[in-house]
């Protein structure tokens, strides 16, 4: 399947397209030395040196085109060559060691290998893992209701989901996972360690933490439960004060919402709000169409979150528009550590267009996009392509969104009493 002596490997095999340049540059050589012998200063030249003659010559008839084609030639001739060394390597594998290896799970294991030196939040997904993972983003999946990430080497919680089995075991945004069923964590990629904590709905898994504070490791053992995410709750306060909390960035997010709002003005006396106090605690982010969404809601105009990446149509802009625009009514939005990715673009927007004061804990920081891109075997590769930055030009990666006023808020509680899911 490999052949580490190839020939074509050896020297650099040419694309079509290089090989076309090729041949019109040796045409043109050709063409300049026909015409160079009809007007018969051909043995002139050659006293001259034909040789840079037709140098000049092909530079200033192709201006920066022979560059472009060098460069390109070195660069795909490097890639060959450590191309070559990782066939050589896989050849010498499948012939000496010691056990008979399939093939499909050492190119896997190289895939896995070379997105773990890019960040932590790009990886690859197996075909069977895609599909599972695709159930995610429309509200329901098997597992523990948790969202994780990978900060200096630790796999950290980014926040439990509401009302999730982490959630009600007491696991807290922050806490470093040590442990997963007894095995240490350290080595895992992200993909690896959310494929241990995911499983059927009835098994359990133990998490073993490390929270910030606490003396040795806390262990939970979770039941793991179908997790169905409601990702608005909201509440009519006294006074004619509505309250909504956040917990994800779902498919309907921006339109539950809407209804959320309007439910909201309709149990007021007046038929309108005073204020609205936005939670976004514990909101650990989702789709970035749906952050946009509920920006814009509250912003009559101006740019919510530009994106910025390598490719130029990485690079966009979001904004905000009147129509639908709620009224000018007061906003406090609540972040803490465990406030992310689209919950930061949603507190970074209000706080900058000065539409809201931003109260609680700096903000988790977790600011790039990661773009999924199918693969023909059925997998995918998650890749991050973009980093978000807010209206002012700061970026959110690893720096988070700082409140307005700093106060340590207490810890959420599930009381279905105070805020119903709409």
């Amino acid at each position: 399947m490999f052949d580490a002596t190839s020939k074509e490997a050896k020297r650099g095999a040419l694309s079509e397209s290089q090989r076309k340049e090729s041949a019109s540059t040796i045409s043109l050589i050709i063409s300049c030395e026909k015409t160079v012998e009809k007007i018969g200063l051909a043995s002139t030249l050659r006293k001259l040196g034909y040789v840079l003659f037709a140098s000049l010559l092909i530079i200033t008839l192709l201006g920066r085109a022979l560059p472009d084609v060098v460069a390109r030639e070195k660069n795909d001739s490097s890639l060959f060559d450590e191309l070559k060394l990782f066939t050589d390597v896989l050849a010498i594998v499948q012939r000496d060691y010691v056990q008979q290896v399939d093939p499909k799970k050492l190119v896997e294991g190289a895939i896995k290998g070379m997105l773990s030196n890019l960040d932590p939040h790009s990886g690859y997904l197996d075909p069977e893992f895609y599909k599972e993972l695709q159930v995610q983003t429309t509200g329901e999946f098997g597992g523990l209701g948790i969202e994780i990430t990978i900060r200096e080497g630790m796999l950290i919680v980014v926040a439990p989901m509401a009302g999730s089995p982490a959630e009600l075991a007491g696991v807290k945004p922050g806490d470093l996972i040590i442990k997963i069923d007894d095995k240490f964590t350290r080595d895992l990629t992200l993909v690896d360690a959310v494929r241990k904590l995911r499983g059927p709905k009835g098994t359990t898994v133990t998490i073993a933490v490390q929270r910030q504070g606490s003396k040795g490791l806390l262990e939970y053992t979770i039941k793991r439960d179908n997790i169905v995410v409601e990702s608005v709750f909201k509440r009519v306060l006294d006074g004619d004060y509505g309250y909504v909390r956040l917990t994800q960035f779902m498919e309907k997010t921006g339109d539950d919402l809407k209804k959320a709002l309007k439910f909201l003005k309709e149990q007021t006396s007046s038929g309108d709000l005073k204020g609205l106090i936005l939670d976004l605690r514990n909101n650990p982010g989702g789709l970035l169409n749906q952050a946009v969404s509920v920006s814009d809601l509250f912003l009559k105009e101006g740019i919510i979150v530009y994106t910025d990446g390598r490719i130029e149509s990485q690079k966009q802009k979001y904004y905000a528009h009147e129509r639908g625009t709620e009224p000018d009514y007061p906003i406090v939005a609540i972040v803490n550590g465990g406030s992310a990715s689209a919950a930061e673009i949603v507190a970074a927007a209000l706080k900058d267009h000065g539409r809201a004061v931003i109260v609680g804990t700096q903000t988790f920081g977790k600011g790039s996009v990661q773009t999924v891109i199918p693969l023909k075997n059925g997998g995918a590769l998650t890749l991050t392509t973009q980093l978000y930055y807010t209206k002012s030009g700061e970026s959110i990666q690893l720096e988070g969104v700082k409140p307005d006023v700093v106060v340590e808020m207490p810890p959420l509680k599930d009381d279905e009493d105070f805020a119903k899911p709409i």
